[in-house]
């Protein structure tokens, strides 16, 4: 393949201004092609083999349920293992092939998903039900990832200016990074293009051979990205295909003895099972298996009494309720100075109640949840908050042929209430109030999670304070929790939340490569 010579410097994807009537028709133009597209099957990729199954996981509309977005084909432990051969077998070659070689496959694909911007982010409305600006942001991003690790596999692969080694006379020492082998990519449904694409990538462009496990309720916009690599023509079995039951299918590749590492995204409870099932060395299995696993939080926002006040409600609503709350960086806690605790809960319930709720194509302000587990889940917990709060918004189901919950907001909540301390992944505000900003920084470090957090304060003796002991992977200072940039804000949190993986950031691809110094005698 010919290799792209001149390498521009990374800028973020620009978000669409649907306020412009071109690009509003344009999105109009994309929701109706792709609704005729609905319903098509998708075959399992193995090496070159496409394999439909008799039995398909179908994703249908979380907000007008009785319509298919399409028919997966489902793997299973037969498949698991014909995907593992394949993808070995791939590696053998793949790992040889010259690191900007690997990094134009990226290019090529962030190319052309930005010429079809538009339909990717149709297909988020109708799959998983976002709006546009949120659906317009998941494919930036997916465009982002793949711009931002092709440069950086160039970069790491460029003499030793990003590991520079202390000389010593009558020697010539090198560090290189090589790759680790085929590595398992489990992706979750509320980033289903950004986060599976940046994932998938990363491991590709490092020069390891990938099997995309895609979340069941998110497996056709996979699919799509899968089709995207195949036609800027990623050799066969580097990137191979198997939607499935997460036991049968997740568990066996996770446990498999010629897996190097697994790249997971989602729950806590699933992270943990499989950070623990990762651990065993399995018979025949040579090395110790890398986890990279972000797994969600329980995030908030913090706000004292010299705040800007209309701006911290803003962007406690914004962090609440961005894709109803199903961001892994939601703001589902709100801890507000006492003396400014009733104006902040007034304005943040004034500003709910002005949200809209509907169908995602007709582009309201929320949608619905993904599915019926979640949907049961987040009522639930809406019960539990009215013994735990008093409800000031929201509160209850909202009409339509699909998952739709009112957003939800409860005040004077205890700091350790379960609506404070669980993750709910629903668009459900718990408020609680601290004598002052210093106790406020120490309720929002009582939880098992660490993943972001914002802290809103004019007072710049504070702030120090807070970037030094909030303790958090990503603190924003007077703007909200939701909305990290790839290259801009890396992306990972601590404690409960995962591994620290920062998705975005400068030293990610080394996650997926092994060091390996060389040294040699001069003559």
């Amino acid at each position: 393949m010919t290799v792209s010579t001149k390498i521009s410097v990374f800028k973020n994807e620009p978000f669409t201004d649907f306020s412009l009537e071109e690009n509003k028709q344009a999105m109009q133009a994309a929701l109706v092609k792709v609704k005729k597209e609905l319903g098509q099957t998708y075959p399992l990729t193995i090496g070159k083999d496409k394999i439909s199954t008799e039995e398909v996981i179908v994703s249908t509309n979380p907000g007008k349920v009785d319509e298919v977005i399409g028919r997966v084909s489902r793997g299973t432990k037969a498949y698991a293992e014909q995907a593992m051969q394949e993808a070995s077998a791939a590696f053998q070659s793949w790992k040889n092939v010259p690191p900007a070689e690997r990094a134009d496959y990226l290019f090529k694909a962030a190319d052309l998903m930005r010429k079809r911007k538009y339909e990717f982010s149709a297909m988020l409305v109708y799959e998983v039900g976002k709006n546009w600006a949120e659906a317009d942001a998941d494919t930036a991003e997916a465009i982002d990832f793949m711009e931002f690790y092709a440069r950086e596999m160039i970069r790491l692969s460029e003499t030793n200016e990003h590991q520079p080694l202390t000389p010593v006379e009558g020697e010539t020492t090198e560090m290189t990074y090589i790759p680790l082998g085929v590595g398992v990519v489990i992706s979750p449904f509320n980033f289903p293009l950004a986060i599976m694409a940046g994932t998938t990538v990363a491991g590709i462009v490092s020069g390891n051979a990938v099997i995309l496990k895609p979340a069941d309720s998110a497996p056709v916009i996979a699919a799509k990205f899968v089709q995207l690599m195949e036609e800027v023509g990623l050799p066969s079995g580097v990137l191979n295909f198997i939607p499935g039951d997460g036991i049968e299918v997740g568990e066996y590749l996770v446990e498999h003895p010629q897996t190097r590492f697994i790249s997971f995204t989602g729950s806590r409870e699933v992270g943990c099972r499989i950070y623990e099932r990762a651990s065993k060395v399995q018979s025949g299995q040579i090395w110790l298996k890398r986890v990279i696993a972000e797994m969600g939080g329980k995030d908030g926002i913090v706000v004292d009494e010299t705040a800007d006040l209309d701006a911290a409600a803003q962007a406690i609503v914004a962090s609440a309720f961005g894709f109803q709350g199903q961001k892994c960086s939601a703001g589902s806690r709100a801890i507000v100075v006492e003396s400014v605790y009733e104006e902040i809960a007034q304005k943040v319930a004034a500003l709910t109640k002005e949200l809209t709720v509907g169908l995602p194509e007709d582009n309201p302000s929320m949608g619905p949840v993904i599915d019926q587990k979640a949907y049961e889940k987040v009522l639930a917990y809406i019960e539990i908050g009215k013994e735990e709060g008093k409800l000031i918004a929201g509160g209850a189901k909202a009409p339509g042929n699909g998952y739709y919950i009112e957003p939800t907001v409860f005040k004077d909540v205890d700091s350790k209430a379960r609506i404070m301390q669980e993750e709910i992944f629903g668009p459900v505000l718990a408020l609680t109030k601290a004598a002052n900003w210093e106790e406020a920084i120490e309720i929002y470090n009582e939880t098992d999670y660490g993943l972001t957090g914002a802290f809103f304060s004019e007072n710049e003796e504070r702030i120090q304070r807070a970037l030094a002991t909030m303790h958090c992977g990503n603190l924003y200072i007077n703007k909200k929790c939701t909305g990290a940039l790839v290259g801009v804000h890396p992306f990972g949190g601590f404690n409960m939340s995962g591994t620290d993986s920062k998705a975005g950031g400068y030293d990610y691809l080394l996650l997926f490569t092994q060091g390996k110094m060389t040294a040699r005698k001069q003559k």
